[in-house]
């Protein structure tokens, strides 16, 4: 299959015009980050200079299906209402001072927490997930949660305190030491969650992904949540949801934690509306006390600046008035039940499983070769994925809800004629 050479959008075809690839990987690998540039070339020569919806386009020219990202487009590229508003924006008042009072950040504060569960109040925007991780580690500490209890293959982030609940060993170790009193208990295990509790009435903090994305989306087993809920009220302990990834409409509803609130809740990739970076940790009063009282106790330059605040504000609202968990929720079984025939079909004995909930899907192969060769592939002939970070025989399948009857035919199209190629290195022993 070749890869459908669509001119990019015109404004900007301008931004490829004289283009060098390997000029471009070259500067990266002086300057900007050597293993980036080896995984450029291992890629291929794709890159990507402009957007729009559901596509990404090349220098050259190529279109490609924007199913990765690490889920940040739920709501497509450049989504008008969101792009609208930034631009607006920043023609009046990019940056703010921090000093005054300033109208754009309150707006998104509102239009957020209208979105969370009844009881998260404030909201505390920040630049990335991972920073939404670090400030929520320290509204617990307010509280006197200094143990932290966290999932084995969760995934929070990589700055130190996020990292110290980012339970893989391959990013922690070369950092050590991290954050004290700290442990991780397998995902979906209840029994061990409340051993750990148990040691410690009163002074644990869980974090935990509703499902886990980087590990491989795993699903919790039926009731889970609300098991951990009410452990964390017996043990007096601080409950935060991660949904940086999952929440948003993401898996089918709004969060990927149904009814069961959370004292402290994470948002981010969605909430940017794929324009502008923006992540928020989303408190109740208990939980943001001591930084209610004293905002200066934990502050960031950058944080609310205006121009993500109306990028904030603006996705907030499109996230609800185009229905985007219930589009996600009636897409979803579409495409698992796609992907699912295709492997049955085309290479059952290289695939353990295709799974998801909502837009979020994992491919996972019998093992990490399998798994690189397909994504590369993919790439090859026009969907962009993401493999995982803490499961390497897993792609991860993260598409907008802005799909078209053509773009469900494109994923298709392009995932048989991938399993094919994969077959046909790879073929079935007899």
């Amino acid at each position: 299959m070749t890869i459908d050479a669509a001119p990019a959008p015109a404004d900007e075809q301008a931004d490829a015009a004289g283009f060098d690839f390997h000029e471009i990987v070259n500067i990266s690998r002086s300057h900007l980050n050597k293993g980036r540039a080896s995984v450029a070339e291992m890629l291929g020569g794709h890159s990507e200079v402009a957007s729009e919806g559901a596509y990404l386009f090349g220098h050259d020219g190529r279109r490609y299906l924007e199913c990765g990202g690490y889920g940040v487009f739920i709501l497509g590229h450049r989504h008008p209402a969101v792009t609208s508003a930034v631009v607006r924006q920043v023609t009046t008042h990019p940056l703010a001072t921090r000093v005054l009072l300033e109208p754009v950040a309150a707006r998104a504060a509102k239009a957020v927490a209208d979105l969370t569960h009844p009881g998260l109040e404030y909201v505390h925007f920040v630049p990335s997930g991972s920073e939404a991780t670090e400030a929520a580690i320290k509204m617990a500490r307010g509280l006197g949660k200094r143990r932290l209890i966290s999932t084995v293959n969760g995934f929070h982030g990589k700055t130190m305190g996020a990292l110290s609940v980012t339970a893989r060993e391959i990013y922690q170790t070369p950092f050590e030491p991290l954050l004290p009193d700290r442990s991780h208990v397998p995902f979906g295990d209840i029994d061990a969650l409340r051993r750990e509790l148990a040691a410690a009435p009163g002074e644990g903090c869980v974090i935990m992904e509703p499902v886990q994305g980087e590990g491989g989306v795993i699903l919790p087993p039926d009731g889970y949540l609300r098991q951990v809920r009410e452990a964390c009220d017996e043990f007096d302990a601080t409950l935060i949801f991660d949904e940086i990834l999952t929440g948003m409409g993401r898996c089918g509803q709004l969060w990927a934690c149904g009814d069961v609130a959370p004292d402290i809740m994470l948002i981010g990739k969605g909430l940017s509306g794929g324009v502008v970076p923006v992540a928020a940790a989303v408190a109740t009063p208990e939980a943001y006390a001591l930084i209610n009282r004293d905002p200066l106790l934990h502050s960031s330059t950058f944080s609310c600046a205006p121009i993500a605040m109306a990028a904030a504000e603006a996705a907030a609202h499109a996230i609800v008035e185009e229905r985007i968990p219930e589009r996600a929720a009636e897409l979803g079984p579409r495409i698992l039940a796609g992907l699912r025939e295709i492997f049955d079909r085309v290479c059952p004995h290289l695939v353990k499983e295709v799974r998801g909930t909502g837009l979020l899907f994992a491919m996972e192969f019998q093992s990490g070769e399998y798994a690189g060769e397909f994504l590369f592939e993919l790439l090859d002939r026009g969907v962009v994925t993401n493999h995982s970070l803490n499961a390497s025989s897993v792609i991860r399948v993260t598409p907008p809800a802005c799909l078209s009857e053509a773009d469900l035919d494109w994923l298709f199209s392009a995932v048989e004629g991938t399993a094919e190629h994969l077959a046909g290195l790879f073929p079935a022993r007899r």
